[in-house]
């Protein structure tokens, strides 16, 4: 909120701001969190909740940033335009030029429209042909040409029937809580030998492996569609597909091998390192019909590690969510009412007698800043709340029951992180990295989710307003 008041004083942002006036989220994300603000520089202006010195000084570095900021709008204005006369379609311009604007706007200043066009111009071709060839259209060309499809299809079917039969009986839960204990105190206390143990061995005895293959084979507890990671009872074999839409991706297990490939040519800003087409194309096939749809080893041991912390985060109900408890909080999650049952700790228990009401370390450190949240405080009241009427589409509604089922939006968010990982082979090898990850998610979707509560309030407001619609459309 801070940061929004702040922001909402500037003058000459308006293409780095959203329809409401505050930050866009990419705005934050890629240009005042690392170039501005520098959390991890100054930790004063890190963290939910600002005390009253961190908030003076995020509002002085941005205050001292205003004109650098004015300028980056402004080149970010000039790019799109010459972007639109050069027809290219290719990425997301705020992904691909944010940054580019930034240090556009540090080294020349504001740009004039006529004398720095040629400078555009030759941002957007460097931005653009440094692809190498690596474009989404290349990718449609690739798997829409007839004779290459059927050859496509044909490794899709044969990858898929040689997946292994059976999964290890063995169950790695105790093993995974202990490495993410261990990562998640060798980041308070720098002591990481104990987590690097446990990494290894989990590595060893291939438990991410043995994990995502349990997802193919559960239909009930913590399957994959219990995580959100399909629609489906089991997850289906992966199509080829000719097209996808960033707005409208399929759930992780269930996207085609194009929007498994386009999305990673979508977030990468250097497509000259990543594989060429055919490549990328062939290694997709092999890792979606993988355990957890990845190749790498540590990666599925970091998913499944994310698995047994998420099904222990809890931002409204204190007690941990162990993954075995899973299917009885869906059970409560989908009552007719839309709101919590009122169900005793005693049936709870005695619907799963294996519950425990102890968290790990790793879930309260997660739980706790969760917790703390105001959106998270108001979905509690409004579920709470017997005369409540909101729509189940409502925003606001949305948003509380995903709450609820809170290790969905996570382990989705998780698994997106940790297939671009697996594309540039950057496996997860220290258990600091592990950790870095894990909590990186869980700020991410709080983070997401503040933002959406505040766009759905800001809606409502202006709804309940119309003097103040007229005024800002005019």
């Amino acid at each position: 909120m801070v940061l929004d008041e702040v922001w909402r004083r500037l003058d000459g942002v308006e293409p780095l701001s959203g329809p409401s006036g505050g930050p866009l989220r990419r705005t934050v994300k890629l240009v005042l969190d690392p170039l501005v603000i520098r959390p991890v520089q100054n930790p004063e202006c890190a963290g939910p909740i600002l005390s009253e010195d961190g908030a003076t000084l995020l509002a002085t570095r941005i205050h001292a940033s205003a004109d650098v900021l004015r300028a980056t709008a402004a080149w970010f204005t000039l790019l799109k335009q010459v972007r639109r006369t050069l027809r290219i379609t290719e990425g997301h311009p705020q992904d691909l030029y944010f940054q580019r604007c930034f240090e556009l706007a540090t080294t020349k200043g504001m740009p004039d429209p006529a004398e720095d066009r040629a400078a555009a111009e030759e941002t957007l071709r460097d931005i653009h042909e440094f692809s190498a060839g690596r474009t989404t259209q290349a990718l449609k060309q690739h798997v829409t040409e007839e004779s290459k499809a059927r050859e496509l299809v044909g490794l899709i079917e044969l990858a898929w029937r040689r997946r292994p039969a059976t999964a290890s009986p063995a169950d790695h839960d105790a093993e995974l809580t202990e490495l993410l204990d261990a990562a998640a105190q060798a980041r308070w206390e720098g002591d990481g030998d104990a987590g690097q143990r446990a990494l290894d061995r989990l590595v060893d005895a291939h438990a991410g492996t043995h994990s995502g293959l349990s997802l193919w084979q559960r239909e009930s507890g913590s399957s994959a569609r219990e995580l959100g990671l399909t629609e489906h009872p089991l997850p289906p074999r992966p199509a080829l597909g000719a097209s996808a839409s960033t707005s409208k991706l399929a759930l992780p297990f269930d996207r085609t091998v194009y929007e498994r490939v386009f999305t990673v040519l979508q977030a990468s800003s250097e497509r000259a390192e990543l594989p060429p087409i055919p490549e990328l194309v062939t290694n997709e096939i092999a890792r979606s019909c993988a355990p957890w749809a990845l190749l790498d080893e540590s990666l599925r041991v970091t998913a499944a590690a994310g698995a047994v912390l998420a099904t222990g985060l809890a931002p409204i109900d204190s007690r941990p969510l162990g993954p075995r408890r899973v299917a009885v909080v869906s059970d409560i999650a989908d009552h007719p009412s839309g709101r919590i049952a009122r169900r005793s700790r005693t049936e709870a228990v005695a619907t799963d007698v294996t519950q425990t009401d102890d968290e790990t370390a790793a879930q309260r450190a997660i739980n706790s800043r969760w917790q703390r949240e105001a959106y998270v405080l108001q979905a509690r009241r409004l579920m709470l709340d017997t005369t409540s009427t909101l729509a189940p589409d409502n925003p606001l509604a949305v948003i509380a029951a995903e709450l609820r089922t809170p290790w969905r939006p996570y382990l989705r968010r998780l698994w997106v992180r940790l297939h671009g990982r697996d594309v540039r082979e950057a496996g997860v090898f220290e258990p600091d990295e592990l950790w870095d990850l894990l909590d990186g998610v869980a700020r991410s979707v709080i983070l997401d989710h503040r933002t959406r509560v505040k766009n759905a309030l800001s809606a409502l407001t202006l709804a309940m307003d119309p003097d103040e619609t007229e005024s800002r459309a005019s």
